[in-house]
């Protein structure tokens, strides 16, 4: 994988590569000024056919994965719903199973909600394992 301080650059200076997804919003004022990250480039999440690269701002360290780490990636959903409501709030992340024996957990920081960025992060896992042929 690229340099990811090099990745978000790219993407921050809209010269990524097709390849790449790129996900990013703006930082709420009201939001950034309470936690102090207000004066932060906003958001940014790249997904790119290596692994992710993800900025939330710049007190918390970038959120890296690289697929060749990866042994597995497990879907996992959770739905929680109230009896007095037709409404259930769906919770979405993916278990990771590394290589060295170790498990995580991944899910956006910042666009967390966002049902594409789990879509886009299997697909490009996906693509990474055929073309590596593992």
């Amino acid at each position: 994988m690229t340099d990811p301080q090099t990745v978000l650059e790219q993407a921050r200076q809209g010269v990524a590569p097709a390849s790449w997804r790129v996900y990013t919003k703006r930082r709420g004022k009201v939001s950034g000024f309470l936690r102090g990250s207000s004066h932060d480039p906003d958001p940014l999440l790249v997904i790119t056919p290596d692994g992710t690269v993800e900025y939330r701002d710049d007190r918390t360290p970038l959120d890296i994965v690289r697929f060749d780490d990866l042994a597995g990636v497990e879907l996992q959903v959770r739905g929680q719903s109230f009896s007095d409501s037709t409404r259930v709030n769906i919770s979405a992340w993916l278990d990771l199973r590394l290589r060295n024996g170790e498990k995580g957990k991944w899910r956006s920081a910042s666009f967390g909600d966002d049902v594409q960025v789990i879509q886009g992060f299997l697909e490009a896992y996906g693509a990474h394992k055929a073309l590596r042929g593992v």
